[in-house]
């Protein structure tokens, strides 16, 4: 399929999804949101795909919503479809990334501001250049960071750090977004790509129902009581087991009995000959 404001590029099973609006920062139009919809849908079920990455064309990552296409053009022209749009903006970031079956990253290579938040924060790992800049401006003009990006902050900051940013409109570095932990770390632009891609292979090299239970465990233990989450993950290990056929006690388990696999000892490295 096309999408014209995104571009993918998929090799050794991560898929690199590029915002490539770089004239305007990346930032969100309507359009792009439809793109980001359908790839997502496509993307989930591609067996040659298991993990991806979002970065952006240019020095941005994403400059947030596009705010005339949005408000100007599409909510005072047509108020229907811009309701459908922004269901969708706020659907893919806010529930889609967070339950997705396969592993998210997002890797951050300059501007994220506003609505690419919730983008980040909807991935299940981030990893910023120390040189991005990070920016929270709709207090700048008279707002405040509406639809799924005051969830974000909720979600990821101290409240200190989310009313601090939200409330001045001050920007921030990768550095001070790592500290936060916001990113889970941050390295010179340079070593950027090469840090997240080593991270995207080491992940992708799990196994995928494994990786998918990972994601589930914790985003609905979150939501339940100490009961019902060991009830939950009670099954959802049947679960595994039965999409691995069996997999994780025969070949898993069983190498760690035989003595092939000592985890945590070696890394992933096997002991077998």
């Amino acid at each position: 399929m096309s999408y014209p404001t995104l571009r993918l590029d998929i090799a050794d099973r991560v898929a690199r999804i590029t915002l490539n609006r770089p004239d305007k920062r990346n930032a969100m139009n309507p359009q792009m949101h439809i793109d980001m919809t359908a790839l997502l849908e496509d993307l989930r079920y591609r067996d040659d795909v298991g993990v991806l990455v979002f970065t952006g064309a240019g020095t941005s990552f994403c400059g947030g919503m596009d705010l005339k296409e949005f408000f100007h053009d599409l909510k005072a022209k047509n108020p229907a479809e811009y309701d459908r749009v922004t269901r969708m903006a706020t659907e893919w970031r806010g529930r889609t990334l967070r339950y997705y079956p396969k592993p998210t990253i997002a890797m951050v290579n300059g501007y994220c501001f506003g609505g690419g938040f919730g983008f980040v924060e909807g991935c299940d790992l981030a990893i910023a250049a120390d040189e991005a800049t990070f920016g929270l401006s709709e207090i700048n003009f008279r707002m405040f960071p509406g639809g799924c990006v005051s969830k974000a902050l909720a979600n990821v900051f101290r409240p200190r750090d989310a009313l601090l940013y939200a409330m001045s409109g001050e920007t921030f570095d990768g550095k001070k977004a790592a500290a936060m932990g916001f990113v889970n770390f941050s390295v010179p632009l340079p070593q950027l790509e090469a840090e997240t891609l080593k991270w995207a292979a080491k992940i992708a090299s799990k196994d995928p129902a494994a990786l998918r239970a990972v994601k589930d465990a914790y985003r609905f233990s979150l939501e339940m009581t100490w009961e019902a989450s060991m009830s939950y993950t009670a099954a959802k290990e049947q679960e595994v087991l039965a999409a691995q056929q069996g997999g994780w006690l025969e070949a898993g388990i069983g190498d760690f009995v035989k003595g092939l696999y000592k985890p945590g000892l070696q890394g992933n490295e096997s002991v077998r000959k």
